[in-house]
């Protein structure tokens, strides 16, 4: 039988510290529009090459609610979290992480030789690896996502520490 599909693959040989984030930003309340046409094209332009991106695509999750998506191919994962350190990222993950503006925002990463991790901020529904696995709050060990990948030694000082985040004993 003859085939008619130009089947096709990929060597990733040449990327052993691969890393696959996907990303979403997701509209909770009404005002949150506002908040996703303000930020979502800085973000957007995020990707336009900074050090280790090999590739940035834009995506659409859904209409109702708006839900945008960003998926990125980095070279390694101190590549990714030094530029998640730099500006304008630091600035934007901070005001947000102050104030959500009426969106919530998720990601999640995969390391090609091991790992995977996530965090959800104000997602109200359940998606990703939350919707099979049980959730906890992204304190102590589980606050950087080097630590939750299992790489703690490409720990990068965070962008808010959680002391900033959280008042003591809450």
């Amino acid at each position: 039988m003859a085939s008619r599909v130009n089947r096709e693959t990929v060597d990733l040989s040449s990327y052993p510290d691969l890393v696959v984030i996907y990303l979403g930003m997701r509209v909770n309340r009404l005002y949150g529009l506002r908040t996703l046409m303000t930020r979502g094209p800085r973000i957007d332009r995020s990707g336009e090459q900074p050090d280790g991106l090999l590739a940035h695509e834009t995506f659409l999750w859904s209409l109702f609610p708006m839900h945008l998506g960003i998926r990125q191919y980095w070279r390694d994962l101190p590549t990714l979290l030094a530029w998640a350190r730099s500006e304008p990222h630091r600035v934007w993950w901070r005001d947000f992480l102050r104030d959500s503006g009426g969106t919530g925002f998720w990601h999640e990463t995969y390391l090609l030789r091991g790992g995977m991790e996530a965090v959800y901020d104000d997602i109200p529904q359940r998606r990703g690896f939350a919707s099979f696995a049980p959730v906890q709050p992204a304190r102590g060990a589980m606050f950087g996502a080097a630590a939750r990948a299992g790489r703690p030694e490409d720990d990068l000082a965070p962008v808010v520490t959680e002391d900033d985040l959280h008042a003591p004993g809450t």
